[in-house]
Formats: C-alpha cells, sequence, structure tokens
C-alpha cells in the first residue's frame, strides 16, 4: 500500500477509535513509523487528512447506495441495510463530529452538501424501486420526505450515540441498534404480503442490535 493510502487509513482508524480532535498529525506519524516530514509531504495538515477520508466516503456511497436492478426485494433490502451499516461504523467519527468538522471546513461543507443530496437521490429511488416491488406503501407525495426521514436517522445515530455513552466505547452492536430502528420505523410501511420476509430481516437485525453472532435470515 503507498505511503498515502496509509495515511489515510490510519488516520480513519485513530479518529474513529480516539475521536478526530483528539488525534495530531504527529500522533498519526508516530503510529505508522514515519517522521512527522514524510506524513506532511502527502498533507499539509490534518484537514487535508479529513478531505482525503471523505474522498473514501464519497467514493462508499457512490458504489454502495447505486440504485441496483433486481426484482429480488429481499437482497435488496439486505445489500442495503449492511451497506448502511458498514458505512456507519467505518466512518463513525465522521458522523460523531459532522457539525464541528464541516464548520472548521467550507470547502467541505460544500462536498457534504452535493453528496448528501446525491445519496438522497439515491435512496428515493431505492423507495420508489421497493415500492414498484410491492413491498411499501408510502404514498407518492411522502416518498421523499419518508427517504430523507430515514437517512437523518442514519446521519445522526452515532452522534446520539456518543451523547449517551460520552466515557463509554462505541460498539458494533450499538450501530446496529440503529439499523434495528429504520427497520423499526420501516415497519408501519410494509406491504401485508411482504410483511413475513420483513420480520425475518428484523430478527436477523435484532440479533445483531444485541450483540449476538448472525442468525440466518
Amino acid at each position: 500500500m503507498k505511503t498515502k493510502d496509509r495515511i489515510i487509513e490510519a488516520s480513519c482508524a485513530l479518529f474513529n477509535s480516539q475521536g478526530e480532535r483528539a488525534v495530531t498529525t504527529n500522533h498519526i506519524a508516530a503510529y505508522l513509523g514515519i517522521s512527522p516530514g514524510n506524513l506532511y509531504y502527502h498533507f499539509r495538515n490534518k484537514e487535508q487528512i479529513i478531505r482525503a477520508i471523505f474522498s473514501w466516503y464519497e467514493a462508499y456511497l457512490e458504489e454502495g447506495f447505486a440504485p441496483v436492478d433486481t426484482d429480488d426485494a429481499r437482497s435488496l433490502m439486505e445489500r442495503y441495510l449492511e451497506k448502511l451499516f458498514k458505512g456507519m461504523w467505518q466512518f463513525r467519527f465522521l458522523y460523531a463530529s459532522l457539525a464541528d468538522i464541516l464548520a472548521r471546513d467550507k470547502e467541505l461543507h460544500k462536498r457534504y452538501l452535493e453528496a448528501h443530496e446525491r445519496n438522497l437521490q439515491q435512496a428515493l429511488e431505492t423507495t420508489r424501486h421497493l415500492k414498484r416491488l410491492g413491498i411499501l406503501t408510502v404514498e407518492d407525495q411522502y416518498e421523499k420526505a419518508f427517504t430523507e426521514g430515514m437517512k437523518m436517522i442514519v446521519t445522526h445515530w452515532i452522534s446520539n450515540l456518543y451523547i449517551k455513552n460520552l466515557d463509554g466505547e462505541i460498539t458494533e452492536s450499538m450501530v446496529y441498534q440503529g439499523v434495528l430502528m429504520l427497520l423499526e420505523l420501516f415497519s408501519g410501511y410494509i406491504a401485508e404480503p411482504a410483511k413475513p420476509m420483513f420480520e425475518e430481516i428484523m430478527a436477523h437485525y435484532r440479533a445483531l442490535a444485541q450483540g449476538q453472532d448472525s442468525v440466518k435470515s
């Protein structure tokens, strides 16, 4: 792996484990066993590193939530939910400190708003596709509000966890609790024929949210 990519990967891991504010470029260099000068050759400051991580995040969103042309509703929902969880976990420091990070970097704020709009449109297409498959019963005029509401839960779930656990560790099962909450809100809009399938998916994520091993869904 190239040094630049190693810096980005290590920085993301440190920000996730220790909090973005607590980690300096010197900490990152020491963690990697390189000199600060070597790090500065690739990134002039921490803000540039965060922008580079955000580029990885943008690419993840583009690939992970692009509409999928499939009539297999279960596969579609499971893929979406798993990508959702992995993104929340992999980039949790971004979700935890989003307002603070964006307030310090106007360019990144602009990029975030653009990425948010693209992702919202992707999620909206997924909502409409699930309607076409007879899974969701959301009325046309409420599609966007429904989708944006779901996205807001995802965006703010991690920060909610950190507020509730100021001195505690955030675990994967706690992140899965956010996915489960999303599904619980979804449940009121699931068409009757799709409810047995949906309940099986719910059972799978309920087990994960309780910290149990993955169960067959």
